[in-house]
């Protein structure tokens, strides 16, 4: 069988098994901590699916780094606490809220996914030995974006578990330079599994891949949805008149 039909299996047996969790725990938002996980059922079934390669390999290790980093991430960040306020807008708003939830959250969130991941899965499915000025050059690009993600998470934590700074807007270490750096970081880890997907024949046709979650994160679900919250606040107005909202650059005086 077609191994992108294979994993698209794969990917919706993950997210009705966590659209189940959900009701189990009552609460919608365990659909972020099963974001990175898909992702990384995904790299190692299609790698294991088409057998080994070098550059399959690199590219499971690269996701597993940033699925496993970001589900336990958004795990400690939930724990404890009630489901998030998108989530419960949602379940106040929706009627026929569990199928919508299924339908709307879960499959919705899984279509992305699969998108998302065809460069990786075209990796695999490619299964050529070697590796290339390609591969190197995503991965270092890969690197840089972990780090901009990872790091400003961290950064964004740490700001907010200081009482200190309740009600006040992140513009320290990397949000200076971006009111987004994390999101900056997951899209450019994204582009970097893409160039990678550049040394196997037709690669660039994958381009789906980034080009869906740099869609995602800058017009639909991210940056819109985050910042949505705080306009009119003068203190976030100011932070976002000297503040790129996604590229790392000086801050304007």
């Amino acid at each position: 069988m077609n191994l992108f039909i294979l994993i698209g299996g794969l990917i919706f047996l993950h997210m009705f098994s966590w659209f189940i969790i959900s009701i189990i725990f009552k609460r919608n938002d365990v659909a972020d901590i099963a974001w990175g996980l898909g992702f990384i059922n995904s790299a190692w079934a299609s790698l294991f699916l088409s057998g080994f390669s070098e550059r399959g390999f690199v590219a499971a290790i690269l996701v597993t780094i940033w699925g496993m980093r970001l589900a336990w991430h958004i795990y400690l960040r939930n724990k404890g606490k009630p489901e998030d306020y998108r989530y419960q807008a949602w379940r106040k708003e929706w009627k026929y809220f569990y199928l919508r939830s299924f339908l709307q959250v879960y499959i919705l969130q899984g279509i992305l996914m699969f998108l998302i991941a065809i460069p990786l899965i075209y990796i695999n499915k490619s299964n050529i030995l070697g590796i290339g000025l390609f591969d190197v050059l995503g991965v270092i690009l890969w690197i840089f974006g972990f780090y901009f993600e990872s790091v400003g998470d961290a950064q964004l934590k740490q700001f907010v578990s200081n009482p200190n700074n309740k009600g006040r807007i992140m513009d320290r270490g990397l949000w200076k330079y971006s009111r987004h750096p994390n999101y900056f970081g997951e899209v450019t880890q994204w582009w970097g599994i893409f160039i990678i997907a550049l040394s196997v024949p037709f690669g660039y046709l994958t381009i789906v891949g980034p080009l869906t979650i740099t869609i995602l994160i800058l017009f639909v679900s991210g940056i819109p949805l985050l910042e949505k919250k705080y306009l009119g606040r003068p203190d976030f107005e100011e932070y976002k008149e000297k503040t790129s909202i996604f590229f790392p650059l000086p801050p304007k005086r």
